[in-house]
């Protein structure tokens, strides 16, 4: 299956907190879109890989991805080396999308500034045809995406575009939401985490606010780029 559109997150909900806008709004203009995470988040504070799994199954219906796969890769541990690019490597070569939307270049978690430069560096290694992988016992053809773009988590990025979600922010909320073990549940007995304080989800409502004015939209999320972006017709800039 061909996608359009290929997220990779470090963990299940950074591609809902960060993009899930964008990634509802293009699934809505009919763009196959899937993602990838990396680990199963066994590390945070709340919940357990099998919560987070199950969560991450009832956020991908609620977006309408149509794939969504996990590497298992180790929580905190993961290494861009070798042996995890050749997997996300075998990820890029299967699904061929065009667009890779990836971690931040750099946040407050290492997890996400690591796991964006892992998927830069696997997406220009899937090109190089010397590099051989198989999927199913079926040897791959080498894929280079043909964009890269990071999305901005945490901590404030200047983005080099943002993408309008206004009419997507209740989808955007609703896929966040999914992740219930994770957020704020006056309910919930566990340990409390940087991302389930009462006040976080108004962090994310701010931040997109913030992208949503500098683009005169009211929600926004941005993304910073790796090359230069070029148009050919100036009334294709909004």
């Amino acid at each position: 299956m061909k996608l359009d559109i290929l997220v990779i997150a470090a963990h299940p909900d950074d591609a809902e907190l960060a993009c899930s806008g964008t990634i509802a709004s293009h699934i809505a203009k009919g763009y196959k879109v899937g993602i990838l995470d990396l680990t199963q988040g066994e590390m945070g504070t709340r919940g357990t890989p099998e919560i987070r799994l199950e969560e991450s199954e009832n956020s991908a219906k609620i977006l309408g991805l149509v794939a969504r796969e996990n590497l298992g890769f180790k929580d905190i541990f993961f290494k861009n080396d070798e042996a995890h690019q050749l997997e996300i490597i075998k990820v890029i070569r299967k699904y061929q999308p065009e667009i890779v939307l990836a971690n931040a270049v750099g946040d407050r978690h290492p997890d996400h500034g690591k796991g964006g430069s892992l998927a830069s560096v696997a997406c220009f290694m899937s090109g190089l045809r010397k590099i051989e992988t198989e999927d199913q016992g079926v040897e791959q053809e080498a894929w280079r995406p043909k964009f890269v773009y990071h999305y901005i988590q945490n901590n404030y990025i200047k983005p080099d575009l943002v993408v309008d979600i206004t009419a997507f922010w209740e989808t955007k909320i609703a896929s966040i939401k999914a992740f219930k073990s994770q957020f704020y549940d006056p309910n919930n007995k566990e340990p409390e985490s940087f991302i389930s304080s009462e006040g976080f989800l108004d962090f994310i409502e701010a931040r997109a606010k913030e992208f949503g004015h500098s683009i005169m939209v009211k929600y926004g999320e941005g993304f910073t780029v790796e090359r230069m972006i070029g148009v050919e017709d100036l009334f294709d800039l909004k």
